[in-house]
């Protein structure tokens, strides 16, 4: 059941076809679809009276056993409803939440998602014992109803208190990891879900990332080296996607999650061209990273599927400032070298000339060189060697501590340079 709001939200979008989605991830089977477009939604039911008994018949004609609302409904309305209509009522939030809970497969996403459950749940708790709250005590007690309630209350805050707690400690454990990684370049695929990340992680890296044509495959975070040729390699993260009205309370639950995303230092914003949705999806993940403090993070547009184009002149329209924007496609490999250049040329943009003096002798140093640097030129004398190479400053500083004196333009220690 879609309830729409916004006439401009209507308009753009067909949203019943998310929910359908949604539904079918959640191992549903769609038998039917009503709309209702209000200019507010009604207090007591969120659709009109008539759209009630309209919506009532329709449940018995399909033998319907639960109705699914693309809105977040108050626990008032959801009682009102099954009432009326005489079945399960789920909203958008407790849906997702739902998908979420059969996809986390690490402790680390079961305890997000256990947080955004309870925390969804813990102000609906006193609804779900409203037919005990008149049922009264003796003098100087109170009902069992209220008793219940009060129970439930502490048993659900003090489990959100541990949950957090715990999650603190995967976020300081995630963050200290990111931070360790100052030697190499990080990447993260952010994008709407189903745009396509996993499947393009898996033939950029050769990793095994589960790839599914369904929603929020994907909740945990996946690291995997990705060698971009000339001794030059990266770091690339595919990360939980996202979805328009994503609920609140999976963002906080997810920052753990989200780490790889603040701290990296290119975003690859994988989008799916194809679909008639593409600009209002791109402006979803636009606007999700910005919640999370990544609105000026440099980013590349990697607009996915390409090859289901039948017109490539869309790709300016994903241009924005300096981001960057290039047609791809995971499925057939298609201009996957025009993104490995792209990512290259930021690379080189973030990256210092210097020269390299150290012993021959010193082979952990070579090696290293070897295997973070883009080596311009190679000098040997019978005891030394001077490398020309393009590092990143954090990379320049390991340089130093296994033994190598470095000299560059943008070097602090590059006297007269």
């Amino acid at each position: 059941m879609g309830a729409y709001f916004s006439p401009q939200e209507a308009r753009d979008t067909d949203l019943l076809d998310e929910l359908g989605r949604l539904a079918d991830t959640a191992g549903a089977d769609v038998v039917g679809r009503a709309e209702q477009l209000r200019r507010a939604p009604d207090p007591a039911y969120c659709i009109g009276k008539g759209k009630v008994a309209e919506l009532a018949e329709q449940i018995r004609a399909l033998d319907a056993d639960v109705v699914i609302f693309d809105v977040e409904l108050t626990p008032s309305q959801i009682r009102n409803l099954e009432t009326a209509l005489d079945t399960k009522v789920v909203d958008r939030t407790e849906l997702i939440l739902d998908i979420f809970a059969r996809h986390a497969r690490t402790s680390a996403a079961q305890l997000q998602v256990e947080l955004a459950q309870l925390e969804y749940t813990y102000p609906r708790l006193r609804h779900m014992w409203r037919h005990l709250e008149k049922i009264e005590g003796g003098i100087g007690t109170r009902g069992p109803g209220e008793r219940q309630i009060e129970s439930d209350r502490r048993l659900v805050r003090r489990r959100i208190d541990t949950l957090k707690e715990r999650i603190r400690e995967i976020e300081k454990r995630r963050a200290e990891e990111v931070r360790c990684r100052t030697d190499v370049t990080t990447l993260a695929l952010v994008g709407y879900t189903n745009a396509g990340k996993s499947s393009l992680m898996n033939v950029l890296t050769n990793a095994n990332v589960k790839v599914e044509d369904a929603l929020f495959v994907t909740l945990d975070t996946r690291t995997r080296r990705w060698d971009l040729g000339g001794g030059r390699h990266a770091l690339l993260s595919d990360t939980v996607g996202f979805i328009r009205k994503l609920p609140h309370g999976l963002i906080s639950s997810f920052y753990a999650t989200l780490e790889e995303v603040r701290q990296a230092d290119l975003l690859l914003h994988v989008i799916d061209v194809s679909s008639p949705f593409a600009r209002e999806q791109a402006d979803t993940v636009a606007r999700v990273l910005e919640e999370i403090g990544c609105k000026d993070s440099p980013r590349i547009h990697v607009l996915n599927k390409c090859d289901l184009l039948r017109d490539e002149s869309i790709a300016p329209l994903f241009r924005r400032g300096n981001d960057e924007a290039v047609l791809v496609s995971a499925k057939t490999g298609l201009r996957l070298d025009a993104l490995r250049e792209k990512v290259m040329d930021f690379m080189d943009q973030s990256v210092t000339k210097a020269r390299v003096t150290f012993g021959v002798a010193n082979g952990k140093l070579h090696a290293y060189l070897v295997t973070h640097a883009r080596v311009l030129e190679k000098n040997y004398d019978d005891s030394t060697a001077t490398f020309e190479v393009l590092m990143r400053p954090a990379e320049l500083e390991t340089v130093r501590r296994l033994g190598g004196a470095v000299v560059g333009r943008k070097d602090p220690s590059a006297a007269g340079e």
